[in-house]
């Protein structure tokens, strides 16, 4: 059969897709990039916020517009908060809760008694990564959460914290490096909180990939600032664990922090990105910041705004606060006008912006090891080890998939990448 596997939202949905599609080519199906030529197509969902739900909505209208005839399978969290209603009602083939995510290609296969080939009849080392034109994989090392941030339905959709055994996520790394795979990204609902159902934690998961693996970069996905322990930051003396990690902040102000029931505050946060500016100046500090959070006066605002400026972030992701059936700040008086939340976002993208020119300003004339991706519009583009674009023009020499030195030239006009020149 000819699968379309689709992921919206955060980088755990990403992981969950490559190990289905690991499953699906092990079953003997084909893994095909455009919806029109499938014959199932499995999306999974997001319902992060309320845009979310609606983007999720969207894009199964248009995956059943755009193939008819074919099957449709729809996972993810927009699922498993009870939104979407039952099957029947969206207009799908299959709904798959997130509790059952791991049996979904045996539960499709069973449905549709799909004849299972044996592992054998997929071609040697074939690379479900390739299939979708992916020079990265991510890897899932947990799911759920054991914390109830005021905000978040991502706990409830997920349920308890589950990590995975230290010896398959290891597996999983040389299986993908022997295909290829140059570059792996940790990921789960909560990363930090990496084995605290199985005696573990993810200093050690990580010390035991460095050591038990060749794989020659590794990275996090979101990892919440409090589960970093002492001396956490040491890790990165390996110089195959890449300078950059992405710290969700939220805000700004600690006040408005303790209506999040977040266990960070700023004085934390800001000791933190000192420990790993210590080890690396260039190390990339990510974030995210929730604009317009119930009650959040002008002087929280502001406060917020001073601490992003005085931390410097290589970049932000930026949310309007959604309210979220099913979570504390749903009920919580002083909601926030649309207006304002829109006024403040426009600060803060401003901000966020100067930031990440002035980031990458920073390394022009340095070098550095890019990983090179698909060329595009005449270049090839690829990441840095601390996580900044950068883009060369395209050569002779195939460069895709490959791990290759270059000089920083100038920050391109957009202010979104590097140019460069390859040593």
């Amino acid at each position: 059969m000819n699968i379309h596997l689709k992921a919206l939202g955060c980088r755990l949905n990403e992981a969950e897709l490559e190990n289905w599609a690991l499953e699906f080519q092990s079953a003997g199906h084909t893994l095909v990039n455009d919806v029109e030529t499938a014959e199932l197509t499995v999306l999974n969902t997001c319902a992060v916020t309320r845009e979310a739900v609606r983007k999720s909505r969207k894009t199964i209208n248009r995956l059943r517009r755009e193939n008819p005839q074919g099957k449709l399978v729809v996972s993810g969290c927009f699922v498993s908060t009870g939104e979407s209603g039952s099957a029947a009602d969206l207009g799908v083939d299959m709904l798959v809760d997130n509790k059952d995510k791991a049996s979904l290609v045996a539960k499709i296969n069973d449905r549709w008694q799909i004849p299972i080939m044996p592992e054998g009849a997929t071609l040697p080392n074939e690379s479900a990564l390739f299939a979708r034109n992916r020079q990265r994989a991510f890897i899932k090392i947990q799911d759920g959460c054991r914390y109830r941030c005021s905000y978040c339905i991502v706990t409830i959709a997920r349920g308890d914290e589950q990590s995975r055994p230290v010896a398959d996520i290891i597996d999983q790394i040389n299986t993908l490096h022997s295909s290829g795979v140059n570059e792996v990204v940790l990921t789960g609902v909560h990363v930090g909180g990496y084995g605290s159902d199985i005696q573990s934690d993810l200093t050690t998961l990580v010390t035991q990939i460095l050591t038990n693996t060749s794989i020659p970069r590794l990275r996090f996905a979101s990892v919440e600032p409090w589960d970093l322990g002492e001396n956490f930051f040491t890790l990165f003396e390996n110089d195959r664990l890449m300078p950059h990690m992405h710290l969700p902040v939220q805000s700004g102000s600690d006040t408005v922090l303790r209506r999040m029931s977040r266990r960070c505050h700023s004085t934390e946060f800001s000791s933190l990105v000192k420990q790993a500016r210590a080890q690396n100046p260039l190390f990339n500090i990510t974030t995210d910041i929730i604009v317009g959070f119930p009650g959040e006066t002008d002087h929280e605002w502001q406060q917020t705004m001073d601490f992003v400026e005085s931390v410097g972030f290589g970049h932000i992701h930026i949310f309007s606060y959604s309210q979220r059936d099913g979570t504390k700040a749903a009920t919580m008086p002083d909601q926030i006008d649309d207006a304002t939340k829109k006024l403040r976002s426009r600060q803060l993208h401003a901000l966020a912006q100067q930031q990440k020119q002035e980031f990458l300003q920073a390394q022009t004339g340095g070098n550095a090891s890019v990983l090179w991706e698909s060329p595009a519009g005449g270049f090839y583009f690829g990441y840095t080890e601390n996580y900044s674009r950068v883009a060369v023009a395209a050569q002779t020499a195939d460069i895709e998939n490959s791990i290759r030195p270059c000089v920083l030239g100038s920050v391109h006009e957009s202010g979104n990448h590097l140019t460069a020149t390859l040593l």
